[in-house]
């Protein structure tokens, strides 16, 4: 019994993370539809984090009812005259005096406004995460100017400093962070390079850290990396009893591998040498001239030596750019991954359901706070984007119900409204139906 407490604690764990994330996520959608719907003369009757039995509930001065309910598993918001959750159908009867306050006869633009704005506030939430890390992290300098030192295993040399700027590796000049990347695949691998730096005014040469080592610098979620409890700044000292120094080392390690189950000794700051077993998985990525290709991966980024860049500090308007330029990156490669897996360029195994959410939620959560609130960004621009797609049911089915409005100057059939919501309805638990299935049979 007490071998399982352990697990026991860590669905827990899970669970907590996946409702929090979804809690954040689904209000911050389902307050974009209840702010930019009041703004258009939309009156909410009720705004509901969570479905099933009402919890906690205040009536605010306008007559919207703000409710916590029992099953933590979305959120919605009801619309006066609205049937259901969803604002789907033709709605309730209600006094012609109100009916402008009604989603179904609001003026079309109010109607468009009001379901556009739920996938926008997830946008919005991404962008000002992404852009925040960028404001308060900052940004590498321009010239290799060295920052903080990290932790480093026994044996590895490292005598540069916070503030040297790198003028040279291995005797070759160096003028860009890039060259250092370039430079080091050049270099024969040693416990050591030679670095010529500028210190205090002074020219100096250095002994200092391979600049590609096998350092660890972030974990995927759901990876073989995140099952076995690898960490970021982990060091892989050997793999099934070979020495490895450097990160291409250990891909070619795992490449050769074919699958099969590793042995990976580490060094982990504060923790010293740990033993770690894990096996590789088969995954599709997007090859360099286009395309995709199938890999055997741990799941684990490198190339940060045992020292960070030294960072400037970045304005408002750059790191909303950033902010912008990751959150589009997010759309574009979930489009790219939907067409792929649509005409058969990667496996469908790459389509997760709720228990993969869930499983990379608690990990990005146990990586931290950091990590966490990165991994809610990332679910709120994936689920803004699954929104708009054009499936009855979701914000984008409507969306494409008001452009056929105002195309022919007339709402579709309900006759045919009713057919396309019980398709989109089919569609969406389908969907959902297979991510699950694939969480539980996908390797």
């Amino acid at each position: 019994m007490t071998d399982l407490l352990p697990q026991f604690g860590g669905t827990l764990w899970t669970l907590a993370a996946f409702f929090v994330a979804l809690a954040v996520i689904v209000t911050v959608h389902e307050f974009g539809h209840y702010y930019v719907g009041r703004l258009s003369g939309i009156r909410a009757e009720v705004f509901s984090v969570g479905f099933g039995p009402r919890l906690l509930a205040r009536r605010d001065r306008n007559g919207t009812i703000w409710q916590l309910a029992a099953i933590p598993l979305g959120g919605y918001v009801r619309f006066l005259g609205d049937d259901n959750a969803a604002s789907a159908g033709k709605g309730r009867a209600v006094d012609s005096t109100l009916r402008r306050q009604t989603l179904t006869g609001a003026p079309l633009w109010a109607r468009f406004a009001t379901l556009l704005a739920g996938p926008v506030f997830n946008f919005v939430l991404s962008i000002l995460i992404f852009g925040g890390f960028a404001l308060f992290q900052g940004l590498p300098t321009d010239e290799p100017r060295v920052g903080a030192i990290a932790a480093s295993p026994p044996g590895v040399v490292n005598e540069l400093q916070p503030g040297d700027v790198i003028l040279a590796l291995g005797g070759q000049p160096v003028e860009t962070w890039r060259d250092i990347g370039r430079i080091a695949e050049t270099l024969p691998q040693a416990d050591h390079q030679t670095w010529d730096v500028l210190r205090d005014g002074a020219q100096m040469t250095v002994r200092g850290p391979d600049p590609l080592p096998a350092r660890i610098s972030g974990i995927a979620p759901r990876s073989a990396a995140a099952e076995a409890g690898l960490r970021a700044n982990d060091v892989v000292l050997a793999i099934d009893g070979q020495p490895i120094t450097r990160f291409a080392q250990m891909r070619q390690a795992v490449e050769e591998a074919e699958g099969r189950a590793l042995s990976l000794r580490i060094w982990r700051p504060g923790e010293g040498v740990i033993d770690v077993a894990l096996t590789p998985k088969m995954q599709d990525l997007p090859a360099q001239g286009g395309g995709f290709e199938r890999r055997w991966l741990i799941g684990v980024t490198g190339g940060a030596s045992f020292f960070e860049p030294a960072t400037r500090s970045v304005g408002p308007l750059e790191s909303l750019g950033l902010g912008i330029a990751q959150t589009w990156g997010i759309i574009s490669s979930s489009l790219t991954g939907m067409w792929a897996m649509i005409s058969g360029q990667i496996d469908s195994c790459n389509l997760g359901g709720a228990i993969s959410i869930a499983e990379s939620t608690g990990q990005a959560a146990s990586a931290g706070g950091g990590n966490f609130l990165w991994w809610i960004a990332v679910l709120s621009a994936a689920i803004g984007f699954l929104n708009l797609l054009p499936i009855p049911v979701l914000d984008g089915g409507h969306l494409m119900f008001y452009a056929y409005e105002a195309v022919t100057g007339r709402p579709p059939p309900d006759r045919i409204l009713s057919l396309l919501t019980a398709f989109g309805m089919a569609a969406v638990l389908s969907l959902m139906i297979f991510g699950l299935t694939n969480d539980l049979l996908c390797p």
